[in-house]
């Protein structure tokens, strides 16, 4: 087991299969040494969280949505690794989009709850360049939406 399966398994958190694609592109793309992984949608288990930030949902909820989608990211990483996760070098960059109305301004605290996750799981490696804005609506009305890019051997 990898130091990051077990970092997931000490906070209980299992990945899901990697979500298929919902429209005509593919879930992630290697270029050398980096995967880029499209966005991944908040949902979990239970189905999709949506929701606008400003008005439906809390920075707490939206920051759960956005936990959502990292767990998603690592289960799409972990596709493109093989299902070797040792092979994650680091985490790159972060793009976050927040379904949010037009005077909500807490994008970032939104996108923290990935950027969180990532730091929780892969230590130091999950630091990243990060992008959080506003989205005026996101595909099935989810809440949150984020894209990635990891490093891996």
């Amino acid at each position: 087991m990898s130091s990051i399966e077990s970092r997931l398994a000490e906070l209980n958190v299992t990945l899901p299969d990697a979500p298929a694609p919902a429209a005509n592109y593919v879930p992630f793309v290697q270029v050398g040494n980096l995967v880029h992984i499209s966005g991944q949608i908040s949902q979990n288990a239970a189905g999709q969280i949506k929701g606008k930030l400003g008005a439906d949902l809390s920075i707490e909820q939206g920051a759960e949505a956005a936990k959502a989608c990292a767990i998603s990211l690592l289960a799409q990483l972990k596709k493109a690794c093989g299902g070797d996760l040792s092979r994650v070098v680091r985490a790159v960059k972060l793009v976050g989009f927040v379904n949010s109305t037009a005077d909500f301004t807490d994008q970032p605290k939104v996108i923290n709850g990935a950027s969180d996750f990532m730091v929780a799981v892969l230590g130091d490696a999950g630091r990243h360049a990060r992008s959080a804005v506003s989205a005026a609506s996101l595909p099935f009305g989810v809440a949150v939406e984020i894209e990635g890019i990891f490093e891996i051997n």
